[in-house]
């Protein structure tokens, strides 16, 4: 069946378009928009977050490849589910 159906690049593998933006550039945005929205400081989100500053600014900035961990410990500090995190991806 069509739908079902897989193509290939030409090395076999199961060709798959790019992502753009990157989602690390995506999910820091969605973060410092919410901290914004909250009318939070980076330095208040990772002192509530137990994050150091300059890792949030990365993971902000879209440099920085977060852990579930410590999406979690991001949530917990915005008051929002996990999941409301990755919403914008």
């Amino acid at each position: 069946h069509e739908s079902l159906m897989h193509k290939f690049g030409s090395d076999g593998s199961i060709a798959t378009p790019p992502l753009t933006p990157r989602p690390e550039v995506e999910f820091g945005r969605h973060v410092a928009s919410l901290r914004r929205a909250q009318g939070m400081s980076q330095e208040a989100l990772a002192l509530e977050s137990g994050l150091a500053r300059s890792y949030l600014g990365g993971v902000e900035r879209g440099q920085r490849n977060i852990s579930l961990v410590n999406i979690c410990r991001l949530a917990v500090a915005l008051q929002v589910r996990p999941s409301a995190l990755l919403e914008s991806l």
